[in-house]
């Protein structure tokens, strides 16, 4: 199979971020949809996974929901359907329901849709995002999202660039927005050794200047998703990098800490 260049799946990504959103509210491009406990906002979370984003990120463990043509056309109404027959598991678990992706506000007008009928039935509603299309998030979408899981993947610019292909400056905007809104946010940091691990500082300074930020939660990279890469014909960019070890995850939760932060 011929290995695609990252180059080239930019561009590709790049063109489908220009392009309209096709369905409108009432459908989407979806993944694939699951229950998870923990990871994905608070309680059991029923998670649907949203096809097509705009960055390559070298850690990404989920190449598959990478674009949108690869994913299927669901209309929220059946996704309601499947939400329902969950709904008291979930409610009576702590949790509710999250968006998430590839990235959801690829299709914004599809995912207020989806959050705003969540939210009409009482369920607690959450946004996985990297913040890189904030400017497409709506105040009505904001409005219905109970929690924002932020993923800050650097810092320096230049890193940002290197790690994702795309700009720091729209996630940053994002979440000084939603800290202006008050909307809570969980903040998400990626620790790669030698590659994210001195970002720690400068995301820190930052997320210690908004108040509506509960938690940051450092997430140790790993290489599970590689075989994924092998299947798609793509090459891992990271797969030789070794996982952080405890000591490495234990300075950096010490560096959130001492900027007032809750990591963990």
């Amino acid at each position: 199979m011929t290995m695609t260049t990252r180059d080239e799946v930019l561009r590709e990504a790049a063109a489908e971020c220009r392009a309209p959103e096709a369905s409108g509210a009432g459908t989407g491009a979806v993944h694939s949809w699951d229950l998870s406990t923990g990871v994905d906002g608070p309680g059991t979370r029923f998670v649907v996974f949203t096809g097509g984003c705009p960055l390559r990120c070298l850690y990404c463990q989920n190449p598959e929901t990478w674009r949108m043509r690869d994913s299927r056309r669901v209309t929220v109404d059946e996704l309601m359907t499947e939400i329902e027959k969950y709904r008291r598991f979930i409610s009576v678990a702590g949790g509710g329901v999250t968006v998430s992706g590839g990235e959801p506000l690829l299709q914004p007008a599809f995912t207020g849709e989806l959050l705003h009928r969540c939210h009409e039935l009482g369920l607690h509603t959450a946004l996985d995002t990297s913040g890189f299309l904030g400017d497409r998030a709506s105040e009505a979408l904001l409005a219905d999202t109970d929690l924002v899981l932020l993923d800050i993947k650097a810092w320096n610019p230049r890193t940002y660039r290197a790690l994702t292909g795309g700009e720091v400056s729209p996630t940053l905007r994002f979440a000084r927005r939603l800290a202006d809104l008050g909307v809570p946010a969980w903040v998400r940091f990626v620790l790669v050794p030698d590659v994210t691990e001195h970002e720690a500082d400068g995301i820190a300074s930052f997320v210690a200047t908004l108040p509506n930020v509960e938690y940051v939660d450092v997430l140790p990279f790993h290489r599970l998703g590689a075989a994924k890469y092998e299947s798609l014909g793509l090459p891992f960019p990271l797969a030789g990098t070794r996982p952080p070890d405890p000591d490495l995850v234990e300075r950096v939760h010490a560096v959130f800490r001492a900027h007032g932060l809750r990591p963990r």
